[in-house]
C-alpha cells in the first residue's frame, strides 16, 4: 500500500505553541527592532509568513498574516511603479488628526494568531492600542512604523511542529477521498 504522505517534501509549519494569554511585559532596553526580510509562501499558502529580522540576522519573527496582508505588503514594495496602497486614508487622517503610530510591539500570542501593541501619539486619551498582527502589518510596514519584540517573544514564535503540517494534509487527502460518494460509507 502506498503512503498517503510525502515525508520527503514535508514543510514545517508555524505553530505557536506556548500561548501567553497574557500580554507580555517589557523595557525598552530589552526590545528587539525587527525589519522585513521576506514573505514565504512555502508552509501554507493560505496563511503565508512575513519574515522580520534584526539588523544583525541574528533573530527571525516569522509573522503568520492573510493572503490579503500579504499581496499589500508585495504591491506597497514594488518601487517599480506608482505606489497604491489601501492604507492612504489611514495615513491621511492620522495626518489630519496630528496623530502618529511611533512603534509597534509585538506583545501576545493567542491561539493561532499574534497581537501587536501600536503606541500613538497625538491622542488626548488614548496611547496605544492591541491588534492582531495579521490584520494591521502591511499598515505598519507602509506608515514605516518600527516594530520591535523580546527575544523570549521571538522564541515562542518560532516554535515549528511538521506534525501539523502532517495532520493538514492527512485531512485534505481524506476530505478528496469523501467528496466523491460510494468510496466511504
Amino acid at each position: 500500500m502506498k503512503e498517503t504522505f510525502d515525508f520527503k517534501h514535508l514543510h514545517a509549519q508555524i505553530v505557536f505553541a506556548d500561548e501567553s494569554f497574557e500580554e507580555e511585559i517589557f523595557h525598552q532596553e530589552n526590545l528587539v527592532q525587527l525589519f522585513p526580510y521576506g514573505l514565504s509562501l512555502a508552509t501554507d499558502a493560505a496563511r503565508p509568513l512575513l519574515l522580520l529580522k534584526d539588523e544583525t540576522y541574528q533573530y527571525t519573527l516569522p509573522v503568520a498574516i492573510s493572503p490579503i496582508e500579504a499581496g499589500v505588503a508585495m504591491s506597497q514594495n514594488n518601487k517599480s511603479k506608482v505606489m497604491s496602497t489601501p492604507h492612504r486614508f489611514t495615513e491621511n487622517l492620522l495626518q489630519s488628526l496630528d496623530m502618529e503610530i511611533k512603534q509597534a510591539v509585538f506583545v501576545e500570542i493567542r491561539g493561532s494568531h499574534q497581537y501587536l501593541r501600536l503606541y500613538l501619539s497625538g491622542h488626548k486619551e488614548m496611547n496605544s492600542i492591541k491588534l492582531r498582527a495579521d490584520e494591521v502589518m502591511s499598515l505598519c510596514l507602509h506608515l514605516n512604523v518600527p516594530l520591535f519584540a523580546t527575544k523570549a517573544y521571538i522564541g515562542r514564535s518560532r516554535v515549528m511542529n511538521a506534525a501539523m503540517e502532517a495532520r493538514e494534509q492527512k485531512q485534505a487527502t481524506l476530505g478528496f477521498i469523501m467528496d466523491k460518494p460510494g468510496y466511504l460509507n
